[in-house]
């Protein structure tokens, strides 16, 4: 009898992984999980058969293991590195790639850029070499899709004069806690996953202009004293195509979507008489993610992106900075996903150029993180046409949001037994660089 019992349950509990991960479009892990399915109940079945003492060794073994495993799993042991800290400085907006692909050569700002920062000056000239995101010369060019993803860049430029207004003469006075109830609700019911509150700090907030509206080059002054971050979820099929054209597809699209739940925000605290402006894609005063994090929606991992607790890094993020009194969520700071980062490295091994680092953190600013190389990553875009994106698509914390991955991420947030094991499952059943969906 507990033969039969351990062979059905066996047979259910992987054979309900296989069926999910049929569901996900996940081959390989619904091969696994079917063979481990099949073999693990006939290993009981055969078990039960064989002469005394035999079947009872093999039952306490496996019940030992099971026991041992559980506690292993469970038990809040090994919690993890130190978070990181937070910056030291101001970053200028005009240094990072975005801004710096946006100079037109021959211009005042073009020759102003490269008199000051020489240093930039050879490797942006490669990438402007290079055929471009989105060019119908790119590698993996498709008209259709770079045309989509077109559109959904161009809806966010449209909405760029929108994210900033003169509030309304009438103040609408409530209490910080029923703002912030009321702010979240009106997110989440437009379509924001998670909601966090943070104090804008002055390490939020770009040092210069270098895109977007207003003068290039001008200094940043943004007096607000708090900051509202949310995500966006991306599809996990489209972003399972990185770095094929669904995934900017898809990537473009969320900007707009949480482009369109900032604008909106922004827009109702102003008509409720309190200054405040939405950053969207193109337009942004302040570093999203690092808001992001203090507002409590994640953590900073290995790839440079936002980990968040339920989708990984699969999330685009919206930020509306105002005055309205609100009241901060406790920060993201995470050091489950800081250990699972440092003995993960898929995303590293993954990346086409090696941009993400395979070591440890090194101390930058008064903390500790690991440091992309934006520069390289940026280029690889401009020769293949997309995003990229097989970083977030290989990340274990990306799986969809059900039961079983649930399940994984309830383990590994609790212990570092736990992520070691399920690092390993997770090579087991869907691989160590697995292929891009095709």
């Amino acid at each position: 009898m507990p033969y039969t019992l351990l062979a059905a349950t066996v047979l259910v509990a992987f054979g309900a992984f296989a069926v999910i991960s049929l569901r996900e479009g996940e081959r390989r892990a619904a091969v696994v999980a079917g063979l481990l399915a099949v073999g693990g109940a006939s290993v009981f079945m055969i078990a039960a058969i064989l002469p005394a003492p035999i079947p009872g060794v093999i039952l306490g073994i496996v019940g030992g293991a099971a026991v041992i495993s559980t506690l292993l799993c469970v038990a809040p042991i090994g919690r993890g590195i130190e978070p990181g800290g937070r910056p030291s400085r101001r970053v200028d907006e005009r240094e990072i790639m975005f801004a710096r692909a946006r100079l037109v050569p021959g211009s005042p700002e073009f020759e102003t850029y490269y008199q000051v920062h020489p240093e930039h000056r050879a490797g942006d000239d490669r990438t402007r070499a290079l055929p471009g995101l989105l060019s119908p010369d790119s590698e993996m060019a498709d008209p259709v899709a770079f045309a989509a993803a077109d559109a959904s860049f161009d809806l966010c430029e449209a909405l760029h004069p929108m994210v900033d207004g003169d509030p309304a003469s009438h103040v609408v006075v409530a209490e910080p806690e029923c703002w912030v109830a009321r702010l979240k609700e009106l997110a989440i019911s437009n379509g924001a996953v998670n909601v966090g509150v943070t104090r804008l700090q002055p390490y939020h907030i770009y040092s210069h202009i270098g895109r977007g509206a207003g003068t290039w080059g001008e200094a940043i002054s943004l007096n607000h004293q708090w900051a509202i971050a949310f995500t966006v979820e991306m599809d996990h099929t489209a972003v399972a195509h990185a770095p094929g054209a669904p995934a900017i597809v898809e990537s473009a699209h969320q900007y707009v979507e949480s482009a369109k739940i900032a604008v909106q925000l922004a827009s109702t605290l102003r008509r409720c008489g309190w200054p405040a402006r939405a950053h969207i894609d193109g337009n942004y005063r302040v570093i999203a993610p690092l808001i992001a994090r203090d507002a409590g929606l994640g953590e900073i991992g290995r790839m440079g992106l936002l980990m968040t607790p339920g989708l990984g890094p699969r999330v685009r993020l919206g930020v509306v900075t105002t005055d309205v009194p609100l009241v901060a969520d406790r920060p993201g700071d995470d050091r489950s996903v800081l250990d699972f980062c440092s003995i993960c490295r898929k995303c590293a091994d993954a990346c086409p150029v090696g941009a993400i680092p395979g070591g440890d953190r090194q101390p930058i600013d008064e903390g500790m993180r690991w440091a992309i190389d934006p520069d390289t990553c940026f280029r690889y875009w401009n020769v293949i046409g997309t995003d990229c994106g097989r970083c977030m698509s290989v990340c274990p914390y990306s799986h969809p949001a059900n039961p079983a991955h649930n399940a994984v991420r309830w383990a590994i947030a609790r212990s570092g037994a736990a992520r070691r094991v399920m690092l390993w499952a997770d090579d087991l059943f869907y691989g160590r660089n697995p292929k891009p969906r095709g």
